[in-house]
């Protein structure tokens, strides 16, 4: 295994310039995966990393050396696709021995090898079979297992599972964190899939128009955002966002939100009394039975999911979502009422969207 590092990494198609200048470290076998919506440049980036697309400028680096111009065979990585790019004539077998016949590998070397791979990923029933004969998920083992017999310094993972349903991708899912787990290879996973993201790698970057809005673990990302960008792409369902005016209540400072409703919020966050400001809550700390500010507004629509029930209510101009117990009743037309604790309440900058974190004071009377 091997860190990869990208260095000022830039890349354009003609006069549109789609990454811009990202620097990122990825240590020896760390699995970090890319996220972000259509278009914001990941699966270029990754590609760039496999040499099948050149970096308009800056480096890419693989266990410290310096790889921007070396072919994709010469920088010991293995890719595995979306679409599976499996020979449609040749045999699991001879799928996986392929490019260790390339390589120059004598017979046993490549049995031995095609042997461990199939024992690892459960396959060694289908040796025999063509891509044809399997299920999409028995495919996908076969295309991971083909990167695995020729022990890369580096997988990369190109949206795997999107053409899987949704209860294989759950199963994939898992067997993919035990495959990383069991072989410790460092692990680039492109996805549009947030679970995908969080559920799979121990650091997420988010990318927007080809730039890193914010990396760090799944927990950080959820618990921390650092804009309205990331805090409404990380968590589903996805962070409800309130217009609000900063006002004084007794106990300190408060949200008022389109509809007179009053949300408490940090004093230290350093807004001013009149500020406009945006206020995000995601839906699971909308609690009927909580304590904190109330929030009440009436049903719109009613979403049962078995284990939870998404309730999706209106606050003034605003449509809001909560996630309740699946048992908790609630009719449509009805009032839905709820909770928030200040703790759980995000403030972000009206502008910018940044999100605005409380000031530590170093002294008693500041």
């Amino acid at each position: 295994m091997a860190s990869v590092e990208l260095r000022a990494l830039k890349k354009a198609f003609g006069a549109v310039e789609v990454i811009h200048g990202i620097d990122l470290d990825i240590q020896e076998g760390e699995f970090v995966a890319l996220v972000g919506p259509s278009g914001c440049g990941k699966s270029t980036l990754l590609r760039i990393i496999a040499g099948l697309e050149d970096a308009t400028d800056g480096e890419v680096l693989i266990g410290g050396d310096v790889v921007t111009e070396r072919s994709p065979r010469e920088r010991n990585i293995a890719m595995v696709f979306q679409n599976y790019a499996l020979y449609p004539h040749m045999t699991v077998a001879q799928n996986l021995a392929f490019n260790l016949k390339l390589s120059g590998n004598s017979r046993s070397e490549i049995a031995r090898k095609v042997g461990e791979a199939a024992r690892l990923l459960e396959i060694s029933d289908l040796l025999s079979r063509r891509p044809a004969q399997l299920s999409g998920g028995q495919r996908q083992r076969v295309a991971m297992g083909r990167a695995i017999v020729r022990d890369p310094a580096v997988f990369l993972f190109d949206e795997p599972l999107s053409n899987l349903d949704a209860k294989l991708r759950v199963q994939m899912r898992s067997e993919i964190k035990s495959l990383h787990h069991k072989v410790r290879t460092t692990s680039i996973y492109v996805t549009h899939d947030q679970i995908e993201a969080m559920t799979l790698a121990d650091r997420v970057v988010v990318l927007n128009k080809g730039r890193v809005e914010q990396q760090g673990s799944p927990l950080e990302l959820y618990r921390e955002p650092a804009n309205t960008f990331v805090a409404g792409f990380i968590g589903s369902p996805a962070m409800n966002f309130l217009d609000a005016i900063v006002e004084g209540g007794a106990a300190g400072l408060v949200a008022r939100l389109g509809n007179s409703l009053q949300i408490a919020i940090d004093a230290t966050l350093g807004v001013s009394v009149g500020q406009p400001i945006i206020i995000g809550i995601r839906p699971e700390h909308l609690l009927p039975h909580g304590a904190g500010s109330p929030v009440s507004g009436v049903v719109e629509m009613v979403e049962p999911t078995g284990a939870q029930t998404h309730v999706t209510f209106r606050i003034g101009d605003d449509r809001v979502v909560a996630v309740t117990e699946g048992g908790q009743l609630t009719a449509m037309g009805g009032t839905f009422n709820a909770s928030v604790a200040p703790e759980v309440v995000h403030v972000f900058h009206k502008q910018s969207g940044e999100r605005l974190k409380p000031r530590v004071l170093t002294n008693p009377s500041d």
